[in-house]
């Protein structure tokens, strides 16, 4: 059967286009914009059956041109939390999520679906329930109204409607989005370029580089979604994270000391990594104040109470095989010098 994935030239979409192919699986129809050329770079070592525009593809969705659909994968966004044009923004994470849903609901076909952490904004508590829910930016709207439309049609789905709420996912295939990558990929190139990492610096009640976010590797992400195509009778919308918070100091740290010891030098503590000037801080930007999550935690149990029970790892493990990987490739893409932590 063909399984769909859009947005599948990008981060989370090819890194699932290739997961799904050491399962044996290559009826994949990737579906994306690929305006941005370069992305194509994610799907090169994988097999999938077409591809197609995102426009045609909701077209030919609506149509009933493909046979034998047993999921479509949508990962197809604008992730942008600091993209500034709302309409466009609900038109590309809003409104097309809304048609494509209701495209297959009407063939019985199962969605699983990309939405964020965003919804929850500043809160502290990080569960799915809508008193929780206030987001900080359009971004986070976009995704938090889909949500909202999702919970109205569960009740009378034809189909699985499954909802993957990311938190700060890191890892392979993220090169192409230049200041939207994670905090991971920022701190490697820095590191690798100036012998040096810095991060935002103090704001709010939270010291320079100390900001908590719940950061996830995308191996664990692709492991949610197989889990939820696998389970078809599942529906609902769930966190997807690493249920840890933990400082971008930890993931600068985590990137320097592996790659101190690719060299055969020791690691070093926080203090240490300071002191000897391959960490500092720089002042936190205005135009993020009032629309920054310094915190953020998955409550995994509703994904543990709906049966998905494998360990996440730790920044310190995540990152040390993000870096092995980053490693192995041709040299990093170069990027200006600036400050980390603005996703």
């Amino acid at each position: 059967m063909t399984i769909i994935v859009t947005g599948a030239a990008g981060f989370i979409g090819s890194n699932l286009v290739k997961a799904l192919n050491r399962r044996n699986e290559t009826q994949i129809i990737a579906v994306d914009d690929l305006t941005d050329g370069d992305k194509f770079r994610n799907l090169a070592d994988c097999d999938i059956a077409d591809y197609l525009d995102k426009d045609d593809f909701l077209d030919r969705l609506r149509q009933g041109q493909f046979f034998k659909v047993r999921a479509v994968l949508h990962q197809g966004a604008c992730s942008s939390t600091v993209e500034g044009d709302g309409r466009f923004m609900m038109e590309n994470n809003y409104r097309y999520s809304c048609d494509l849903l209701g495209a297959a609901q009407a063939q019985q076909i199962p969605l699983l679906y990309a939405s964020s952490a965003a919804v929850y904004g500043a809160g502290q508590d990080f569960r799915e329930q809508r008193e929780h829910e206030q987001p900080l930016n359009v971004y986070g709207y976009s995704k938090f109204l889909f949500d909202q439309y999702v919970r109205r049609q569960l009740p009378d789905a034809r189909s699985q409607i499954v909802g993957l709420r990311y938190f700060n996912v890191y890892g392979p295939r993220e090169q192409h989005k230049g200041a939207m990558a994670s905090v991971a990929l920022h701190c490697f190139n820095q590191y690798q370029a100036h012998g040096k990492v810095s991060l935002f610096g103090r704001y709010g009640q939270y010291p320079s580089g100390g900001h908590l976010r719940d950061f996830v590797s995308v191996d664990d992400v692709v492991k949610v979604n197989l889990f939820f195509l696998d389970h078809p009778h599942q529906s609902g919308i769930f966190n997807v994270g690493s249920g840890r918070a933990q400082p971008f100091n930890d993931v600068a740290l985590a990137v320097i000391n592996r790659l101190r010891g690719q060299q055969g030098r020791t690691p070093l503590s926080l203090q240490a990594a300071l002191r000897e000037g391959v960490l500092e801080y720089s002042a936190f930007p205005e135009h993020l104040r009032g629309k920054y999550q310094c915190y953020t935690c998955a409550d995994l149990q509703q994904l543990r109470n709906a049966g998905f029970k494998d360990a996440t790892a730790t920044v310190e493990q995540g990152v040390a095989r993000y870096c092995d990987w980053l490693l192995g490739k041709q040299q990093p893409l170069q990027m200006p010098f600036a400050q980390v932590g603005a996703a």
